[in-house]
């Protein structure tokens, strides 16, 4: 494995801040790390090659010819001059001794080119509804970090775990004696496998401020009121279905227990437990349950490509040959 720069040209700058994303709960990490690189025109300069983790699963073909095979996950390195910024941009979380090179291979192109501080994202994950403002925590490796982003009214995390890529940076950076950080965006616990723009938009204003840059956020706007249109919609329709239950069934007994106002998440989280369980196990008698749930609060037509999206292959861009 190794950081593949393009045409030998590695940025001249003297000391950059890097901003670090991977795919993780309702993307908000990665996509506010996406966000800020295509609104800053960012550059890539480099890749890292991580083609020894991930096997082929499929071969694109084109007119009945077998060509190459179909994309595997990208790792790419772009960089903004001003403000001098280095930006990571992974498709893919990697565990294990994989993930810990792919940290060791980041951090050696980090200290080339001098990077001071190191900042990544990720979703935190709260029992709250779509229309609740959201919070960003921070956890630092070092104190003077975190008591920066404290002044800037960042709210610490006081105590809890960071999974995955987006968290462990943070220990590796600090092997190196480099500053690193990771900015915590909440957002509802029943939907942490949907696209957040909302909580990604909060990473990005904190990164924007302590960056010293303008964006503009009509693109996330947008977004983020395309995603609170379709929550509201699916929270009203599983009240209505609440409301025209027949009394004294199992389900009622059940929801009876919960706070009316709480129906709409707590039918969510459940919906969400049932997505995941089938991702993960691909049982068909799971995916039976899921649609049953989905087609009782009449939420399928909002769900339908994503449930379809679970019996497909990660690469299936095309039909198998």
């Amino acid at each position: 494995m190794e950081v593949k720069i393009h045409n030998d040209i590695t940025p001249q700058l003297r000391a950059p801040i890097m901003v670090a994303g991977w795919p993780g709960m309702g993307n908000v990490g990665l996509g506010a790390v996406n966000y800020l690189r295509r609104q800053l025109n960012a550059e890539a300069f480099a890749e890292l090659d991580m083609s020894e983790l991930f096997a082929p699963e499929a071969v694109v073909v084109k007119d009945g010819i077998a060509g190459s095979f179909s994309d595997l996950p990208s790792h790419t390195f772009y960089y903004v001059r001003e403000p001098e910024l280095i930006i990571s941009e992974s498709a893919a979380q990697v565990a294990g001794p994989g993930g810990v090179n792919i940290m060791s291979k980041m951090l050696d192109l980090a200290e080339k080119l001098r990077v001071q501080t190191i900042y990544t994202g990720a979703a935190f994950a709260v029992p709250t509804e779509h229309r609740e403002p959201i919070r960003v925590l921070c956890a630092a490796n070092r104190t003077p970090v975190r008591d920066q982003l404290a002044a800037g009214n960042v709210e610490v995390l006081t105590q809890g775990h960071i999974s995955g890529m987006n968290g462990l940076l943070l220990g590796f950076a600090g092997l190196r004696r480099i500053d690193a950080a990771c900015l915590l965006a909440t957002m509802p616990q029943y939907a942490v496998n949907m696209p957040n723009p909302k909580s990604s938009k909060e990473i990005i204003n904190v990164l924007r401020k302590f960056l010293q840059v303008d964006l503009d956020l009509s693109e996330i706007d947008q977004a983020i009121d395309k995603t609170d249109q379709m929550m509201e919609a699916i929270e009203t329709q599983i009240r209505t279905a609440f409301a025209q239950m027949e009394p004294e069934t199992e389900e009622t007994t059940e929801l009876g227990q919960v706070e009316e106002e709480k129906v709409p998440q707590y039918v969510m989280q459940r919906i969400e437990k049932l997505f995941s369980e089938v991702q993960q196990t691909r049982s068909q008698d799971k995916a039976t349950e899921l649609k049953k749930e989905l087609d009782k609060w009449d939420l399928y037509r909002f769900y339908e490509d994503r449930f379809l999206n679970l019996f497909k292959k990660p690469h299936d861009k095309n039909p198998d040959v």
